[in-house]
Formats: C-alpha cells, structure tokens, sequence
C-alpha cells in the first residue's frame, strides 16, 4: 500500500530563485578545472592564469595570529562591525601612506575580504532596472554583485589607445542618467595599466554632475613599478563625498586566504555596508583581526621586498617575451601583464593551445568583457625561472615567426 502510495508521488523538485539563474558563470572556476584535468593527467603545468598570491605571509603576521589565536577575547562573537584597533590600523596606514585621513569609527567598514564588499556595494544601491557602470574588460566579481541586485550593466571600455582609461565622453545619455554606480580600478585588473590624479578628479567631476557614487577597487595599490607609487581615489578632493574606496591585505601582504578587506570612505556607504553585513556575518574572527592590525602598523619591508620580487618577474618576463617576438606594453602595476594575441587567434583559442601544448595556464581576456578580446592575461606568481621556462615553451610553438 505504502510503496503504490510513494510510485505515485511526483518526484520532488528543487526551484532556484531567479537570482540564481541570472548569476554570471564564474570564469576562474572553469579555468581551474581545466588546469586541474591538466595536472591530474600527471603533466607539469605552469599556472599563470589565476590572481593567487605565490609567497608567504610574513612572519610577524603569522606570529601574532599564532599568538592571539590562544586569547580567550577572541573565542566569543567579535563585534558585528569589527574591533576598533582594527579599524584605527587601516586609517594610520592611509594616513602614512596616502596622507589620507580616516575616521575609524565612521569611515571604515571591515569585509571578510575585498571581493565580499565589491558585491555588496551593489546589492546596497541597486534597485532592479539601475544601471551600473562597469569596466570593460575587468573584475569579472563586479559582474555576480549587479546580478543578485536586479539591475543591468552598461560597459565602458579600456582600451589601449585610451591608456586603458575609461572615456566617460563615449557613454551614452541614456545610460549615465540610469546609473547609480561605478566601478573603478587602478592599478587595473587585467590590464596592468596605472591611473593618474588627473583621471581621479574626471571621475569625481563626472559622478557629482550625474548623481553615480564612485566604487574605486585599490585592490592592488601597493603594487606600483618603476618607482610610481599608485594614487588612492581618496587622496583627491571631494572623493569622500561621491564615493568609496576597496583595499585588502590579500596582495600587499600576501594574505589571500585569510579574508581581511576594506570599505573606506563615504559615511553613507560604510554604514550601508556594515547594515548589510549585520545580516550575513558577525564580522572576522578576533585572531585574523589582530594579525591584521600587526600587518598595518608592523614593518613594512615586507611590501617593499614583494614590491621589488613582482617588479623583477615583470622585467625578467618581458626581457623573454622581447626576445620571441610577442611585443606587449609594460604592466605599470599590479601582478599581471596584458599580452596582445598573435594573428590568427582568439584570446579563447590562444589560452587552450598554450595549456593543451605548453602547458602553461593564462585568462583568455574575453573572460574580462568583451573588450578583453585580442587579450590573455598572465601573472606574475611564479619565480623568475619559472617564468623564463613559460616563454621557452612558448616559443617552441613558433606562434611570433
């Protein structure tokens, strides 16, 4: 009786909300599970693709973690928005740094990581039908927070003949009266390309005259070559005022994995984004949290020494790649480099002979946007031999004769 009742039951069935439908593919989950398929069929694959730091957090950090993990303080709920000494280490090093002055207590919101605040700056101004604007290529991330909001993108695109700069003259009317955001990032991910003072103040002009708050993603502004310190969005007049800025310790201090980022600026927009995160989390564990401020106010050779290891792959790269004939513009930042695709190729079809023949990982650009097309994007997260064997490959396929 019991097993007539089950066979007739309709199987049971999971519906996703619509949101879930609606979110991008995740570009580096599909690239790493190509690498991976790569490396389990036992070859040496060289992986250039992905934005994973390659060295160690420094030793001081680590020590304070192990130290702080023993404090009973930090084995109870944190508060929901952060210790304070955590809050008052990222404004010292802003003012030290940037000569940047923060209020801890209402200009600084802490994130379990940069990527979490990109997202939810959209899911705190976005209503469905708002437009915001988004660099072309870039930060596939920004692209998972306009998605969960409802609203739309309208793509501004870098390209080289522009210095990789937006050219906010080319967007259309109808798009800049619809947007309320806008996404911003130098140094820039994927291009390497560094943004000047003067570009900071464009945008400022541009998002009073509009109405667009101003999302700046400094993920890598500790990373500048060639001895041009980047500049902060928050060093120019009135930036506080139209917007916010996102730094992480993930590449200045190669805690990737340990999850600490920041919201910096506008008080608006932190208190925005500590209400949002009142209803996912209860903010960092105490330990990371003090390991975090020790990274702040600690030593800073540590970032200079990375600094100088990235600016030496960068150079020793590039000196290789001269030499087979793949011609590319110097990364004036970050930890990538932007290479121009020989003729004949996709960005797509370059990235699956280079892994399926050299195996060697880069992104195709057109993972980036549409505008990243004619791109592959490789990182500098491997030692400068390591590097040098990735152009010797290369060169074996005779892609530059």
């Amino acid at each position: 009786m019991s097993s007539a009742s089950s066979s007739s039951k309709p199987a049971f069935s999971i519906q996703p909300a619509q949101r879930m439908q609606q979110l991008p593919t995740q570009f580096f989950a599909t690239l790493v599970s190509k690498a991976n398929a790569q490396i389990a069929a036992g070859h040496d694959v060289i992986n250039l693709g992905q934005g994973n730091p390659d060295q160690p957090t420094p030793a001081h950090i680590v020590k304070e973690l192990q130290v702080a993990a023993e404090n009973p303080l930090y084995h109870r709920y944190p508060p929901f928005n952060g210790f304070p000494f955590l809050k008052q280490a990222v404004a010292k090093r802003y003012k030290e740094d940037y000569n940047v002055d923060l209020d801890p207590d209402t200009e600084v919101a802490i994130l379990f990581g940069g990527k979490t605040g990109l997202v939810e700056i959209s899911q705190c101004l976005l209503n469905p039908g708002d437009v915001c604007l988004v660099p072309d290529p870039g930060y596939p991330d920004y692209w998972s927070g306009v998605a969960l909001s409802g609203a739309k993108m309208a793509f501004m695109p870098l390209r080289e003949s522009n210095a990789f700069l937006p050219d906010y003259s080319a967007l259309s009317a109808e798009d800049i009266n619809k947007a309320k955001l806008m996404f911003i990032n130098y140094p820039n991910n994927p291009t390497g390309a560094s943004a000047p003072a003067s570009f900071y103040e464009e945008t400022i002009r541009f998002a009073e005259q509009n109405g667009i708050v101003v999302a700046s993603d400094f993920a890598y502004g500790a990373l500048g070559f060639d001895g041009n310190k980047p500049v902060s969005f928050l060093q120019l007049p009135g930036a506080k005022e139209v917007g916010i800025e996102f730094y992480t310790l993930s590449k200045t201090y190669n805690m990737a994995g340990w999850r600490v980022g920041f919201a910096l600026g506008n008080k608006e927009l932190v208190r925005l984004i500590n209400l949002i995160q009142d209803h996912y989390y209860c903010s960092l564990f105490g330990g990371i949290q003090a390991a975090a401020a020790a990274a702040l106010t600690g030593p800073q050779d540590c970032v200079a020494s990375l600094l100088a290891t990235y600016q030496g792959r960068r150079d020793a790269l590039y000196s290789s790649l001269d030499q087979i004939g793949w011609k590319a513009q110097r990364s004036q930042g970050s930890f990538f480099t932007w290479l121009p695709v020989p003729k004949g190729h996709t960005s797509a079809s370059l990235a699956d002979l280079l892994l399926e023949q050299a195996k060697i990982v880069v992104a195709p650009g057109i993972g980036f946007g549409e505008s990243g097309e004619g791109y592959v994007r490789l990182g500098l997260l491997a030692p400068e031999p390591r590097l040098q064997e990735a152009v010797e490959r290369i060169a074996k396929l005779h892609l530059f004769d």
